[in-house]
């Protein structure tokens, strides 16, 4: 057990200690939550945008931190060697991965707390009927589901290439995945597509678990556990440690 809190300490450390990813991951989401909600030019569909706002923007720092944070930091330690070193040691592969997997839900934490304060501070008030379960629910399935993407990523592409690709598609499912912007405002083709995706389903999800206060359909649960399931299995077979 002792290996698992001492790799914990330092993921943790290492995220803390790191200012770009610390802007990504804590930064970025609250900027665009009080931008977003103090300057009125997104078609949110609310009267008070806050109230689509923090759902979503949930929604997007579970994507940066399982998919672009954990990603990008996993591909860059991959490239120079210090998986394959940390496998060999009495830590091992299962709990290496294991304590990644632990800080991630670690800052999500943190992220959920910042972000739900921040919204009570603009005004934002949770449902009398919010889907509290429903919403943790579908914050694992996205957990793992952005955390599998990431692993494929880093496990598959060099670290400099990883890190242009992480980001690009950063910005590709923040625009479409409904996280700012409701997908019915989009083309009727891109919806289609969006709607298949991980990032529109959990912010489907959470807008109807912390701001409608209605169930999540379950067309969101299934394509949130298809990927959640598919993208882990795909980045264990692809995943080279060199």
């Amino acid at each position: 057990m002792r290996p698992f809190t001492t790799q914990l300490r330092a993921e943790l450390a290492m995220v803390f200690a790191n200012g770009e990813t610390l802007f990504l991951t804590l930064g970025i989401p609250v900027l665009f939550l009080v931008f977003f909600s103090g300057v009125h030019i997104l078609p949110t569909g609310t009267k008070h945008p806050v109230d689509f706002l923090v759902p979503g923007i949930l929604a997007l720092a579970v994507m940066s931190t399982a998919m672009v944070a954990v990603g990008i930091g996993t591909g860059f330690e991959r490239g120079y060697g210090v998986l394959k070193r940390l496998a060999a040691t009495p830590l091992g592969r299962p709990r290496l991965l294991g304590a990644k997997l632990a800080a991630v839900v670690a800052i999500e934490l943190l992220q959920a707390v910042v972000l739900l304060a921040v919204g009570l501070g603009l005004g934002w008030r949770l449902p009398s009927n919010a889907a509290g379960p429903a919403a943790v629910g579908a914050m694992v399935l996205g957990t793992a589901a952005f955390g599998g993407i990431g692993l494929v990523l880093a496990g598959t592409l060099k670290p400099l290439v990883n890190l242009a690709v992480a980001n690009s598609l950063f910005v590709v499912l923040l625009l479409v995945g409904g996280m700012l912007v409701p997908l019915a405002k989009l083309p009727g083709w891109l919806q289609a597509v969006a709607k298949a995706l991980p990032a529109s389903a959990l912010a489907d999800a959470l807008h109807a678990a912390l701001g409608t206060g209605g169930a999540p359909t379950t067309t969101d649960w299934v394509v949130l556990a298809v990927w959640a399931v598919a993208a882990p299995v795909v980045a264990a077979l692809a995943f080279r440690w060199e």
